[in-house]
């Protein structure tokens, strides 16, 4: 079937999402879709569709970051909500995927959660999902519907090359072992050395990191990872960088989770600059450390694998540069 042909594109937006869905709008030159999320005294919500759907190929903009159970159910009462008025078909737009770290047990009597709230997507009546950069590419695999996707590669690439006169000698590191795949494709782009931090986890919020692999004394560091969450394996990872001679120390990351005490720990490091994408709203989480914080829009990201899954093309085709990019 040809839904462009025979069905209108729509994109709506959750509460925490609209100025992201505005500028996905924006570059697809089209209003974003009306709609209204309530919640009620007892802190129950409803989603009001405020126009007609019928038959019409819904997307549904919406961050599953904190608070991650009030989003998530959003974004499943969304889904019933489009369904019920009779949408062609909808598909979950989501740029930051909560619960991705729970993709696997890691001792026994333990939820692998990641796939629960798959299967509740699924189940709440998408028939498809559009997701930017999952921890683990393989929660692809946890739904029983198409997954497109994306990464944030382009948009980073895009940026680096900008400054690149300014970024000189320049090593980018990855700050463990699982990273390297993505380290090396930026180290490629940007002609730049490669190092690597040989991690010890301490526990689920200490990490210490003590041995470099490959030179980066005198060098300008740029590490890469998917997000920052409590900050602690990149402020420790940038006091080893230091130790070892690092100049400049920047970080980029996906997705600026910025838990606990992410804040203090970036305020009081060596990291000069801190790239993150609005795949989470900003709000005022970054207070305190603004001049270091350097956010970039995904909007174009989103806007055009939106266009290419409405006119039936290849999304893989706008990221085929930067296969790498994906953990």
């Amino acid at each position: 079937m040809d839904w462009s042909d025979a069905y209108e594109l729509k994109v709506f937006a959750g509460r925490n999402c609209i100025p992201l869905a505005e500028r996905i709008c924006g570059k697809l030159d089209m209003p974003l879709g009306e709609a209204r999320t309530e919640v009620f005294p007892d802190s129950e919500m409803i989603v009001h569709i405020e126009e007609d759907v019928r038959g019409r190929d819904c997307f549904v903009v919406l961050s599953t970051c904190t608070p991650v159970n009030d989003n998530v159910m959003e974004l499943l009462i969304f889904a019933d909500s489009l369904r019920r008025a009779s949408a062609g078909r909808i598909s979950a737009v989501i740029p930051y995927f909560g619960y991705g770290r729970q993709d696997r047990k890691e001792r026994g009597r333990t939820p692998i959660t990641a796939k629960l709230i798959a299967n509740l997507i699924t189940e709440a009546g998408f028939h498809r999902v559009l997701a930017l950069d999952l921890h683990a590419a393989q929660i692809q695999g946890f739904f029983d519907l198409p997954v497109d996707h994306l990464a944030s590669a382009p948009i980073f690439h895009q940026y680096f090359q900008s400054i690149r006169n300014e970024l000189g000698d320049l090593a980018v590191v990855s700050p463990d072992v699982g990273n390297v795949k993505v380290a090396n494709m930026y180290a490629e782009m940007l002609d730049a050395d490669l190092a690597i931090i040989d991690k010890r986890r301490i526990s689920g919020e200490h990490v210490r990191s003590t041995t470099i692999v490959g030179d980066v004394k005198g060098k300008n560091v740029l590490m890469v990872d998917d997000m920052i969450s409590t900050a602690g394996t990149v402020c420790e990872a940038a006091r080893t960088l230091k130790d070892y001679g690092a100049e400049q120390i920047m970080v980029a990351a996906t997705h600026p989770v910025m838990s606990g005490p992410a804040i203090e720990r970036l305020g009081s490091s060596p990291i000069s600059r801190v790239i993150v994408t609005n795949s989470i709203p900003a709000g005022d989480r970054y207070a305190g450390i603004e001049d270091r914080i350097v956010e970039l829009c995904v909007s174009e990201l989103f806007s055009g694998a939106i266009n290419h899954i409405h006119y039936n093309k290849s999304v893989s085709a706008l990221f085929r540069q930067f296969a790498d990019s994906k953990r």
